[in-house]
């Protein structure tokens, strides 16, 4: 078995967080039903930073930026570009790392059963 490419998923965290939250994990699900290895700092970093604390928060930005450069690809998930998402995508850009773009259609178009795990369809 290969080495999968590591791919950083970006997607809206703030406004309808536990919503956003679970759209984020279904992306890394996506991820990995495409042959990648997600990593998502939006679901990592608030468990253990506080996001309304804006200097925890700037943390949790800049140790994402750091594991960004790490990453094969860079993954926009989702039908709108929130600020933060815009800067990851200019820190991909000006470091080479390619960025995708992939729709919450294409994402929610993975079916998952509780009992079966991963069916695509």
């Amino acid at each position: 078995m290969g080495i999968n490419q590591l791919v950083y998923i970006a997607s809206p965290l703030s406004g309808e967080v536990e919503r956003n939250l679970d759209f984020a994990r279904q992306a890394c699900r996506y991820a990995i039903t495409q042959g990648a290895t997600p990593f998502a700092p939006h679901l990592l970093y608030p468990q253990m930073l506080d996001d309304s604390d804006p200097a925890e928060r700037q943390l949790g930005v800049d140790m994402g930026s750091q594991m960004l450069e790490l990453c094969d690809e860079l993954w926009l998930c989702g039908d709108r570009i929130s600020p933060g998402m815009e800067g990851e995508r200019k820190l991909a850009e000006s470091l080479g790392i390619p960025v995708k773009q992939v729709s919450a259609e294409e994402i929610r178009s993975m079916k998952i059963s509780p009992t079966q795990g991963m069916v695509m369809g």
